[in-house]
């Protein structure tokens, strides 16, 4: 099932806040499908859609396995909202922004760290899940710092008895890790910029990292959810 969230028929036409609520409905829909065996479901999100999934599995119940593409630990470019608790996205510096030889924008740096000051509010209760964890990292992921997230992400399960997850790292590889021989994208517009952003990645590298990423998390749902049911 592919959840639409944004900027699609009647769905907000931005992303200045998410409620949580609206992602537990459809959790919650698949529970009680007959063709879904349970007890728990899966969630697999790159980018936004990680960070999405992140919190799902951090705030709701249902979740067994989640795969988290180069996504952040931290909620970035909107609060998210669920009952009567609120994430407020972590702070932004744009002169932290860099242009390339080619004349497109680098954003690596641009967000704050969640582990300081006030952005620390910005970063997930991971250590709520009840889920296990696949994080697939591309190692020249010029969006942001999915490495340092997913290890940080690590560091947290952990500290609180969680097991700790599985973090597979690809070297070369960029942010827009997608099912095996779709073109890696290099570049293009990017929602929050507004702009061209450049996405890391090299393209051999960038390829052989989608097979194996695609036969990754296929392993690890299996074992989540159709060996454990």
């Amino acid at each position: 099932m592919a959840l639409a969230y944004h900027n699609y028929e009647d769905l907000p036409k931005g992303l200045e806040i998410l409620h949580l609520d609206y992602f537990e409905e459809a959790v919650n829909y698949l529970l009680d499908h007959p063709q879904v065996k349970g007890p728990g479901v899966g969630l697999l999100g790159s980018s936004k859609g990680g960070e999405l999934c992140l919190s799902m599995a951090s705030f709701l119940k249902g979740i067994t396995a989640s795969v988290i593409i180069n996504g952040s630990v931290a909620i970035v470019g909107g609060a998210l909202h669920y009952k009567d608790e609120t994430l407020p996205p972590l702070g932004i510096d744009p002169s932290r922004i860099r242009l390339t030889k080619d004349g497109l924008t680098d954003i690596l740096h641009v967000l704050n760290s969640p582990l300081e000051g006030a952005d620390q509010k910005s970063f997930i209760p991971v250590e709520r899940a009840e889920s296990a964890f696949l994080f697939l990292v591309g190692q020249d992921d010029r969006n942001w710092k999915s490495e340092f997230f997913a290890n940080e992400a690590s560091k947290c399960l952990q500290a609180h008895g969680r097991e700790k997850p599985q973090i597979i790292c690809y070297p070369g590889t960029g942010h827009y890790i997608e099912p095996p021989y779709f073109p890696m994208c290099r570049a293009s517009l990017h929602i929050f910029v507004g702009g061209p952003v450049i996405w890391g990645g090299e393209p051999r590298a960038h390829a052989m990292a989608q097979v194996d990423a695609w036969k990754q998390l296929q392993t690890f749902f299996h074992k989540h959810l159709v060996e454990k049911s």
